[in-house]
């Protein structure tokens, strides 16, 4: 029988395999021609509730040419004061205070990498709204992609898919890119991650960001789907997955990340 910290781990691994969708191994031209038949997509969009992680994944991209137009999405939300304070600490040079996600990573990117996004969406609170203010700053640059990466925190990159698929045609290729992949292990007793991941979050706050999404992603009258609130297009959750979840709540009770109205959309 395995021991119970590991079957936390396991569960924990099952969840963030799913939410932290990749459509692609890596994120080269090579890849994408492999499976898309395109060189380059027409636009990238990295959405500011990731970590910090996420501006490595937009800078390599920027650098290998992998998109015609680069966005950053995301005003202030529930992840925005630990992304600010965490990008203070690393880098004191990037003043944060009063910034929105998308400012701030476009600092990170211009500090660190000398490069900057061609658009910034600062006003969205949520991931609903920064699909919605997305597809208007889409609509008033005049850019009609065919296709097009999103990279999220990979515990919400499922929903992002989805909130986007709610409103475009089926004749767009979305691609999913996660900003990184976690490996949840058992190392002295305890749960830690297989690697160092910049900006990761910690352990617990990882886990609460899971196990709210799958509440989210179920599609019923709870949720955020077709059947619930109508916020996403309707997701397929695994036997496994749901499992998983049900198993975690065993431990972690209750330890469910609850939608805060102060970032509700306008």
């Amino acid at each position: 029988m395995k021991n119970p910290i590991e079957n936390l781990a396991k569960n924990i691994n099952i969840l963030g395999q799913f939410c932290g969708k990749r459509d692609i191994k890596t994120l080269t031209v090579k890849n994408l021609q492999n499976k898309y038949k395109i060189a380059q997509t027409d636009v990238m969009v990295l959405f500011g509730g990731s970590i910090l992680s996420g501006g490595d994944v937009l800078a390599d991209a920027m650098k290998n040419e992998i998109a015609k137009k680069y966005i950053i999405v995301g005003g202030a939300g529930h992840t925005t004061e630990t992304l600010r304070q965490k990008v203070q600490e690393s880098y004191p040079q990037i003043i944060t205070e009063g910034l929105s996600e998308a400012e701030i990573f476009n600092r990170y990117l211009t500090a660190i990498y000398g490069l900057k996004a061609d658009y910034l969406e600062t006003q969205s609170t949520n991931c609903g709204n920064n699909i919605t203010y997305l597809l208007d700053l889409l609509k008033a640059t005049g850019i009609k992609p065919q296709n097009i990466i999103l990279c999220q925190d990979a515990a919400m990159q499922r929903r992002m898919e989805a909130g986007l698929r709610k409103y475009i045609s089926d004749d767009v290729t979305i691609i999913n890119f996660a900003a990184y992949q976690a490996k949840v292990i058992v190392h002295d007793g305890r749960l830690t991650y297989s690697e160092n991941i910049h900006g990761m979050w910690d352990m617990d706050r990882y886990v609460n960001l899971l196990m709210g999404e799958i509440p989210r992603l179920t599609d019923d009258a709870n949720g955020y789907g077709p059947s619930g609130k109508g916020f996403i297009a309707h997701v397929d959750i695994p036997d496994e997955v749901r499992t998983a979840f049900e198993e975690l709540k065993k431990t972690y009770g209750e330890n469910i990340r609850k939608a805060n109205p102060l970032y509700a959309s306008k």
